[in-house]
């Protein structure tokens, strides 16, 4: 708009661009307020869920605790079904895998493992639900697809367990070497907890060796 023109001027150019822009002003205006509203809608959408996955988590742990695995199943296949993004229902898959490993029921384990392992949110979880499924194919003697899951840590912080672990399933196969060398990678980056375990296993491994 030219700043020398009169106020007359700029009242008649004003008027001319409001009504060649008018309408697409307005829709701006309303498509604006109709993705606030969409926003809050979402949110207390995701509020809502976080609030029902909550619930059903509670059930499966106090159904868990009175050793009603069949509610507690029940709760958690719901949870993985419906709100399978949820913390939730990954811990949820944990609890009923603990108890399957009590029951002996060892292929049902695996399955909810191999869940958490998909479908976690957290690298965390997933690394240390490999770490369970690795121990559990190793304790059925599956060693290489074991050794394959040790391979497929996300997070360092886990390096040491996951090393002890493809010390174990060495040990297992009877390579004494191969489980040196992964206890010792175990033993130098362990937390202070860890150590003394380690280096036992260390030892044994040597013991095992010279006889």
């Amino acid at each position: 708009m030219d700043i020398y023109a009169s106020d007359e001027e700029k009242g008649e150019a004003i008027k001319q661009w409001w009504r060649n822009n008018g309408m697409s002003v307005a829709m701006g205006i309303a498509l604006g307020f109709a993705a606030v509203g969409g926003i809050k809608y979402w949110q207390g959408q995701q509020q809502g869920m976080k609030i029902e996955a909550s619930k059903a988590y509670q059930v499966v742990i106090a159904a868990a605790e009175a050793d009603d695995i069949v509610v507690a199943q029940e709760q958690t296949e719901q949870l993985m079904a419906e709100f399978p993004e949820s913390s939730y229902a990954t811990l949820a898959a944990f609890k009923i895998a603990e108890q399957k490993v009590v029951a002996k029921d060892i292929a049902a384990a695996k399955t909810y493992l191999q869940w958490i392992v998909n479908n976690a949110s957290l690298s965390g979880q997933a690394d240390i639900a490999r770490l369970r499924l690795a121990r559990l194919l190793a304790s059925e003697s599956a060693f290489d697809e074991a050794l394959a899951l040790t391979a497929q840590a996300t997070n360092d912080a886990f390096s040491s367990l996951y090393s002890e672990v493809r010390g174990d399933i060495y040990y297992a196969q009877a390579k004494l070497a191969e489980a040196h060398a992964a206890y010792q990678t175990a033993l130098d980056t362990a937390d202070t907890g860890r150590q003394a375990t380690l280096q036992l296993k260390l030892d044994n491994v040597a013991v095992a060796d010279e006889g």
